[in-house]
Order: C-alpha cells, then structure tokens, then sequence
C-alpha cells in the first residue's frame, strides 16, 4: 500500500467510527499523507439563536480535518491544543471547504492549520491544532 492509499485507508477505519462527523454529513474530498480537504453543507438544525451557525460547527468541522490529516501516516495522533478564529458568518445552506496543511511534523508533535471558506470562497474561520503523534499504527499488520 503506497503512502496515498495509506491515507485513504485511515480516513475510511476513522469514519467508520467517528459519529459525529457523519451527522455533521462531511464528505472527504481528498486525503493525502499530511493534509486533507473535507466539504459539509450547513442545516438548520447547527443554527444559533442569531439564524448563524453555531461556531462549534466551524470548529468540528476542522477538528475532523485536523484528525484525519494527523492520522494519515498510519501513526494514531491526538490533539493537545488546538483554536479557532471566526471570520465571516455561516448561514443556513452554506457549503463549507476545510482544507488541512500541515506546517511542522516531527516524531512526537505536529502543527496543523485548517481553512474553511464558503462555497463563494469566503474564509470563514481559520483553526489551528497540534497533535500528539502516538507509537500506535492504525494498522500494525502492515507497518
């Protein structure tokens, strides 16, 4: 299995499992080794009080990206830190872009940033996680 398929291979065992982000209906778009693009379309039931999406909806979304770009090596990773920053409203209907690109990798710890821009490519909100990089393979047979 090359690094790509790797990836792919990651993504597919985490959302098997990962609830959360099949509610929030997240599509991956691409996955490589380090990086990864996931797209969602916002429903009335993620609005706020304001007719907004609630920002916890902005940051799920990129804590999935964050999780499947980190994990894409094979090696299990956690997050430890991460933040967000929002930009521009979301509203009802609006379909969100994450895109993940990983700024440091080392044994241990990784950097991520994760953008999400509207379908008109407004940049919504900009995240930033690190994660903690595990001894554990998704798929130990193979390592």
């Amino acid at each position: 299995m090359n690094a790509k398929e790797l990836a792919r291979a990651v993504v597919d065992r985490m959302m098997t499992q990962d609830w959360f982000s099949q509610w929030l209906g997240i599509q991956v778009i691409d996955i490589q080794p380090g990086s990864c693009t996931l797209r969602m379309t916002v429903t009335k039931d993620m609005l706020n009080g304001f007719s907004i999406a609630h920002g916890g909806i902005t940051y799920s979304l990129s804590d999935s990206a964050l999780a499947f770009a980190s994990n894409s090596y094979g090696r299990m990773a956690v997050s430890v830190e991460t933040s967000i920053s929002h930009l521009a409203p979301v509203k009802e209907y609006d379909i969100l872009t994450a895109k993940s690109v990983e700024r440091s990798l080392s044994n241990n710890i990784a950097v991520y940033e994760v953008e999400v821009t509207n379908e008109r490519g407004t940049c919504v909100s900009l995240f930033k996680g690190t994660v903690y990089r595990k001894t554990q393979e998704w798929f130990p047979e193979k390592a």
